[in-house]
């Protein structure tokens, strides 16, 4: 049987695939717009910031396709289901980031060097109509951004959109005013600032997920001293955490009893204030926690012993 928690999780992934359809449509639009408009007044700025969204279009598509998945229900070959989509979208996203921000760069430094011309009224106008669809898509991601790593990458991608049209804008306004056009390059290289740091945390994040290290939340030493306090337990072993997708973190851990507590048979009691424990008392609610008791001379047998 189910918990009750469980509905409102499918529901969560619904509603999230909604507004990554919304956003994905809204941005998709645009991007055909900026790069019309960007080879007809030769801006890289706009260029850039047409690349950038060209980058949301795909990590877009890449979360509404996770999100898709993520509702499919478990096997007895995937027992997590396919959750785990979500963070590979992520990862991806994170790498077409970094590809997109060093190629933009680059064309931007050779512009400050030699110079280009550019149309700077149509600029402005792209940055504008650029920014009040960034504007819209931020207002549709803000209430789910803290769902799962997809929405709040595509939210930090919308915001980071928006700050680029602003540069986009900017960039014109400079242009039209004093005629320096190189303005338009160095708004490209603020907009890969912005880029390149978001790229890298993303793919941290992503790639920490995916190699199962313990939730940057969590303290691992912190659990093991609060297992150890539990009445009855002795030693703890074999400990490790990690994420299976956002907002399931899993605990496993070999916890050694006192011979009195097995010989009393209060080991379920024992469990039952584990459980308790993982799931109430850090940051990171862990609800799926694997504890094998055992008496002390049990360690002995085992194939490895790990701390």
């Amino acid at each position: 049987m189910l918990p009750v928690h469980e509905h409102s999780h499918t529901h969560g992934r619904g509603a999230s695939r909604g507004r990554l359809a919304s956003v994905l449509v809204l941005t998709a639009g645009v991007l055909v717009a900026e790069v019309v408009t960007a080879m007809l007044t030769g801006s890289l700025a706009l260029l850039a910031d047409a690349g950038h969204m060209l980058t949301d279009v795909v990590g877009l598509t890449m979360a509404l396709v996770a999100a898709h998945l993520t509702t499919r229900p478990a096997t007895d070959r995937s027992t997590w289901g396919l959750r785990r989509a979500e963070i590979l979208g992520a990862a991806l996203q994170a790498a077409l980031l970094g590809i997109v921000g060093v190629i933009v760069g680059v064309r931007a430094v050779i512009t400050l060097v030699g110079g280009a011309e550019v149309e700077a009224h149509g600029m402005l106008i792209m940055g504008g109509v650029g920014l009040v669809a960034n504007v819209v898509g931020l207002l549709v991601l803000s209430g789910g951004r803290d769902q799962n790593l997809n929405l709040r990458a595509a939210f930090l991608e919308v915001a980071n959109d928006a700050l680029g049209s602003v540069g986009v804008i900017v960039a014109a306004i400079v242009t039209a005013t004093t005629g320096w056009a190189r303005a338009d390059a160095v708004a490209s290289l603020v907009i890969v600032a912005l880029i390149a740091p978001r790229a890298f945390i993303l793919l941290r994040t992503a790639v920490g997920v995916l190699m199962e290290t313990t939730p940057d939340e969590l303290d691992l030493a912190e659990v093991r001293r609060h297992l150890l306090a539990v009445d009855d337990v002795e030693q703890v072993h074999d400990l490790h955490a990690w994420t299976v997708a956002s907002g399931l973190p899993v605990l496993t851990a070999h916890v050694v009893v006192s011979d009195a507590c097995l010989a009393r048979g209060r080991s379920d009691e024992v469990l039952d204030t584990l459980q308790a424990c993982v799931a109430e008392h850090f940051p990171v609610r862990i609800e799926h926690a694997t504890f094998q008791l055992e008496p002390a001379a049990h360690r002995a047998h085992e194939a490895t012993a790990c701390a």
